[in-house]
């Protein structure tokens, strides 16, 4: 079977490949309608980032590379021993990648069972699990404050589920203007420039001395160190972002140790494989999660969709990524344009 698939050949270069692919037992295969830019994650592939892997650190960027792991699509067959979808099925696939035709384990396939979800909205669900799983991982209690620090596409979907799950109040993070806007209208209570040389002693104000938790979005060192200085005693604080620089200079003494912070890593790799327990969840179920929340609007993840390239145009996507400041939060590939 031939399918088309968007690949990074070589450094800030993406290509739109014909590939081979055959549907094996225990697989589905998916028609693909919209596959999700991850922002961090696929600037980071492109432009050749050394330290793209949580298992090893590279001595060289070696390309080809692939991404699109956040697709929603039409099952058009499945292999032998899959039961839970069938041809005709819409459904989320996740751990996929950019392509016209997925096929991937049924463990990575989600039956979308409402009509009211979107394939758009369905297309982010697996990215919006990220953050779902940071918040799950803080513990938050209903009515405990939160901090999230950047507003990216993590950061944005971090105020849309912190607010739905009964954090009071909700402050966003981040020194650019329009993503604090942005973080508003997607439930911010609060929306703060982090280098403003007041913005800790803010954030106590707002929260009546200190925030109780945190989602630590940016990856950067001192980003964290500030969001220390913004923390209640016991405080707790999910480090969502990739840390891809690990030269942080953190007063631990002081900051972690004195106060009680529980610093926890929250990768999404770090989550259970086959059964969902209190504080962390599957793949499969924080997808459902997520669908549930959209259907009920309770997020509401359509309002930032609405920028679509047609996979042929992927260079030009990529560009964007790359060297422009503004790139929408939210970019995606219909897959119908081709």
């Amino acid at each position: 079977m031939k399918i088309k698939q968007i690949v990074f050949t070589e450094k800030n270069k993406a290509e739109l490949l014909d590939k081979e692919a055959e549907l094996l037992p225990g697989q589905v295969c998916v028609q693909t309608v919209f596959t999700t830019i991850s922002p961090g994650t696929e600037r980071a592939n492109i432009t050749g980032d050394l330290n793209i892997s949580i298992r090893e650190i590279l001595t060289e960027a070696k390309f080809p590379r692939t991404a699109g792991y956040s697709a929603s699509g039409i099952v058009t067959a499945v292999g032998e021993g899959v039961t839970h979808v069938a041809p005709g099925d819409r459904v989320v696939v996740f751990l996929g990648a950019h392509k016209d035709f997925n096929t991937v384990p049924a463990h990575k396939v989600v039956k979308i069972t409402d009509d009211r979800i979107s394939f758009e909205e369905a297309a982010v669900s697996f990215i919006a699990t990220f953050p779902l799983a940071a918040i799950r991982k803080t513990r938050l209690e209903v009515g405990e404050s939160m901090l999230i620090m950047g507003q990216g596409l993590l950061g944005q979907l971090a105020v849309m589920l912190a607010k739905a799950a009964g954090a009071v109040p909700v402050i966003a993070a981040d020194p650019v203007e329009s993503r604090r806007e942005e973080a508003l209208k997607n439930g911010a209570d609060y929306a703060l420039n982090p280098f403003d040389p007041d913005f800790a002693k803010k954030v106590k104000e707002l929260t009546g001395g200190g925030v109780n938790c945190a989602v630590e979005v940016t990856g950067s060192g001192p980003a964290l160190d500030t969001c220390l200085d913004c923390m209640a005693k016991m405080g707790r604080i999910a480090l969502l972002g990739c840390t891809r620089d690990k030269n942080f200079t953190i007063d631990y003494y002081r900051k972690v140790h004195g106060p009680g912070i529980t610093l926890i890593g929250a990768h999404t790799a770090a989550r259970p494989d086959h059964e969902s327990y209190p504080a962390h969840f599957t793949h499969k179920d924080d997808i459902l999660t997520v669908l549930k929340l959209c259907a009920a609007k309770r997020i509401d993840i359509k309002r930032m969709c609405g920028t679509y390239y047609s996979p042929a145009d992927c260079q030009k996507a990529f560009d964007g990524l790359i060297y422009d400041k503004n790139f929408p939060i939210v970019v995606q590939f219909d897959w119908r344009m081709l």
